[in-house]
């Protein structure tokens, strides 16, 4: 037969370990929250710096400024719309290392290694680094890759200098 002290100590136990049973899942719930909101400020982070790459180094020049064909410079070939496009990030990343013989489309890394098939035929106005390219993928992935429709937001994004040029979209 139990005593009583036997009986209060295994309870005591068994109620603990219900506490630690509850504060555990508690506790990965808002360890997950919080490595979520720190992921999407550093992809956001990325996102940012890709639209800067992309403004900067010549994309919008052949893409438009939105990706959409719509280039910027006549004498510029035309690039693909981009809004429309089904490729994934390692396929995105690849096509701007590389570039793509007979498109148009320049190869903007320096040097292109492991390009099979060749470099693009046009230069690139600018190189990238790995991580500026790694950038762009993630702008494109985030705000452009199988969006459709350009919004006034995005343009704004875009334009942050000059949002009257924003006023066609809604």
């Amino acid at each position: 037969m139990l005593s009583s002290s036997k009986i209060q100590l295994a309870v005591g136990h068994r109620l603990r370990c219900a506490k630690g049973a509850v504060l555990l899942p508690t506790f990965v719930a808002i360890a997950l929250t919080c490595s979520t909101v720190v992921f999407a400020q550093q992809n956001e982070d990325k996102v940012k710096a890709g639209l800067a790459a992309w403004r900067n180094s010549g994309c919008a020049d052949c893409h438009g400024a939105f990706a959409n064909g719509e280039k910027e410079r006549d004498e510029s070939p035309t690039g693909a719309d981009l809004r429309r496009a089904r490729l994934n990030a390692d396929e995105l990343k690849l096509v701007i290392r590389c570039g793509r013989q007979g498109t148009g489309m320049p190869s903007f890394e320096e040097g292109a290694r492991g390009c099979s098939g060749g470099v693009g035929d046009y230069p690139a106005p600018a190189k990238l680094s790995a991580e500026q390219i790694d950038n762009v993928v993630a702008y494109l992935q985030a705000r452009i890759v199988g969006k459709g429709k350009i919004t006034k937001q995005e343009c704004l994004l875009y334009y942050t200098d000059k949002p009257d040029w924003c006023d066609d979209y809604n």
